[in-house]
């Protein structure tokens, strides 16, 4: 029997199967970025029974948005939204995750507060764009994060944890990777600082860990995971010494007994298919992290399983496949053919690719 479909455990989470949905920014929330009946229709597609979602990237501030549309947790408002979803993945067998977002200087004053410049562990300017309300803009210089405003932005991600289980999740995952903030604050080639959360890594990665910390305190190690991107090159990222950096942050969250290590593959490079001569991959990770590890990036059926076989990982987060077919899980337990996504629908819209995909006929 194929090892993708055997049980395991993420910290207290028992699961059936190894088919996580990753988290995907879809960027349809309701005014107020609350978590709407169109959004809860979407995630009720896409449950399985014994299976893991992890929500899209949920902003725990306003200074935290970078994609207009996303739905927050910075707001006692917005938990009841969520509490629809968590209630009917619940009611189909599934279990959810939050992730928990803070995108940093990956942002536009067009969605800060007051218009300002959005933060950073050091006013470096990264490349790429904002979704503000009216349309694509540049990422805007960013303001480096003053000394003494470090603990109000590592509280917007406690207060997020204990909004995340008001609304009924499972747990919660620190988004550390793919170049917002914890990973700003993480790697050198973004993190100039010299202050304690600057300079070597034991300082770098004091952000991350802390936020981790402030996490585990609402919900316990068991029910806290962190999803890292050592190869991520998305947002201007990069580190003089990847191999160390992201070993040290592994021992360190091994050390807190997180529920799991989510670790972005590097044959992801944004959207595209990349050959790195020294990537960071799960298979490095587990050297230093001898907890559940769940991967990502670009899987297929027949990929999966040689990742799982070699216990790299433990389970396999798909996402652009989950987009375009709701029945993921039970689709590769039968060998039934794969919907083809339409990447124009993936941010924004109403109901088209988004809630329009249709099971295969012999699903349950």
């Amino acid at each position: 029997m194929s090892k993708l479909f055997t049980p395991f455990k993420a910290g207290t989470l028992s699961l059936d199967h190894r088919i996580v949905m990753a988290p995907l920014t879809r960027l349809r929330s309701e005014p107020g970025d609350k978590a709407g009946a169109l959004l809860c229709e979407y995630y009720t597609q896409r449950t399985s029974q014994g299976g893991l979602i992890i929500s899209e990237a949920t902003p725990v501030a306003r200074e935290g948005y970078g994609y207009a549309g996303a739905p927050g947790i910075y707001e006692d408002a917005q938990i009841e939204g969520w509490r629809t979803v968590t209630d009917a993945v619940h009611a189909g067998g599934g279990k959810i995750v939050m992730q928990l977002w803070h995108v940093g200087r990956q942002s536009h004053p067009d969605l800060q507060p007051g218009g300002k410049a959005p933060v950073a562990p050091s006013a470096i300017q990264a490349e790429g764009d904002a979704y503000t309300p009216h349309g694509a803009r540049p990422f805007s210089m960013p303001r480096a994060l003053e000394l003494q405003d470090i603990p109000a932005v590592i509280d917007q991600f406690h207060q997020g944890a204990v909004r995340a289980k008001a609304a009924g999740f499972d747990g919660v995952e620190i988004h550390g990777a793919n170049g917002y903030l914890p990973d700003q604050f993480l790697q050198d080639g973004t993190n100039h600082r010299t202050d304690e959360y600057g300079g070597p890594i034991e300082n770098r990665a004091r952000f991350l860990l802390e936020i981790t910390q402030a996490a585990i305190d609402v919900w316990g190690a068991d029910r806290v995971g962190v999803r890292l991107s050592p190869s991520g090159t998305y947002g201007s990222m990069s580190d003089s010494t990847p191999q160390e950096t992201f070993g040290y942050v592994a021992a360190k969250l091994g050390a807190l007994s997180i529920a799991y290590l989510h670790v972005v593959e590097p044959r992801i490079k944004g959207t595209e298919l990349i050959s790195e001569s020294k990537p960071v991959a799960a298979k490095h990770l587990r050297q230093h992290f001898r907890g559940t590890i769940i991967a990502a990036g670009g899987f297929t059926g027949e990929s999966v399983e040689a990742i799982l076989q070699a216990g790299d990982a433990d389970a396999v987060a798909f996402g652009r496949t989950f987009i375009s077919n709701p029945d993921l899980p039970d689709r590769l337990r039968h060998n039934l053919p794969l919907t083809p996504y339409d990447r124009t629908t993936f941010y924004g819209g109403g109901m088209h690719g988004y809630t329009d995909y249709l099971k295969a006929p012999t699903s349950d």
